[in-house]
């Protein structure tokens, strides 16, 4: 009795010690598991703030530089090659600095679902159809009137900080920061579309392209009215006359975008087909008679 007494005790300590050890190891990967998501949440915030300050280099430096260097092309009338290679790299690094963020946001953010290979394409050909336009009337525009430019800028820049200002915003933390990052933004807006508020962008999308198209257009028939082409800029009304066609496109593939290719949109139809998998299976097993 005694030694089945002390084997039982044994037994029991064994039990007990390797309950320990399972609570201890489990509570080991539990820590581990958390500091591991802690981790990555803050390795995408370190990135969503990155990618933000690239986007503002972007719009802030790399973009007036593009204009300035297209607007001395069609004042000289001469290109070399790496001039043209290196404004259509610009246009596409500019356009990536927009789906980068996009991208940065959406893993960022957990609450939105990431974009896909095909969402990602689209996304990034709207904003380079879109952009492209929006650079070239400006370019023109100084080609016209150098120091018109002057005027316009500070005139539309004012429209969008104010526009970007009845959005309320709550980037910062502090009301002067808060200022800076929408008088930011609003670069940004005169030559791109950029969201800064949460909630669908229908309306706001359609009241800022009404407005950048009607601006666009007034810019290049200015250009077209005051500047009648001579033989040797005579390639630029075809160019000029795609400028519009151009941005139509853009504006369709951003509804074909949003329209089908969201990842709301798709996540909505994952939804959709597996509940309606649910309803035929569980109609599959009703019996006979039932």
């Amino acid at each position: 009795r005694k030694s089945e007494r002390l084997k039982l005790s044994c037994q029991g300590s064994v039990r007990t010690k390797g309950c320990l050890h399972a609570l201890k190891v489990g509570w080991k990967v539990c820590w581990a598991k958390a500091e591991e998501e802690e981790e990555q949440s803050r390795m995408a915030f370190l990135s969503h703030d990155i990618s933000m300050l690239r986007l503002f280099e972007t719009f802030l430096e790399n973009t007036p530089q593009l204009t300035l260097l297209l607007y001395v092309i069609l004042r000289t009338n001469k290109a070399e090659p790496s001039q043209g290679l290196g404004i259509c790299t610009a246009f596409l690094c500019v356009t990536w600095s927009l789906l980068d963020y996009h991208q940065s946001l959406r893993s960022f953010l957990q609450d939105k679902y990431e974009l896909s290979r095909g969402s990602s394409i689209i996304y990034f050909l709207w904003n380079l159809f879109l952009i492209c336009p929006r650079i070239l009337t400006v370019a023109l525009f100084a080609l016209l009137w150098p120091y018109a430019v002057a005027v316009h800028f500070p005139l539309v820049w004012l429209a969008m900080f104010l526009w970007v200002s009845l959005q309320g915003t709550d980037f910062m933390e502090a009301p002067g920061p808060e200022q800076l990052y929408r008088a930011m933004v609003a670069v940004i807006l005169y030559f791109s579309w950029f969201n800064v508020a949460p909630g669908r962008t229908l309306h706001r999308s359609i009241i800022y392209h009404g407005f950048i198209l009607a601006d666009s257009t007034l810019l290049a028939l200015s250009w077209l009215w005051c500047h009648f082409p001579s033989d040797q800029d005579s390639y630029l009304v075809p160019v000029v006359s795609a400028a519009l066609p151009c941005y139509l496109l853009g504006l369709a593939l951003r509804v074909t975008y949003y329209k089908w290719l969201h990842p709301n949109v798709r996540a909505q139809n994952i939804d959709s087909a597996l509940c309606h998998v649910r309803w035929v299976l569980s109609c599959l097993s009703l019996p006979a008679g039932g």
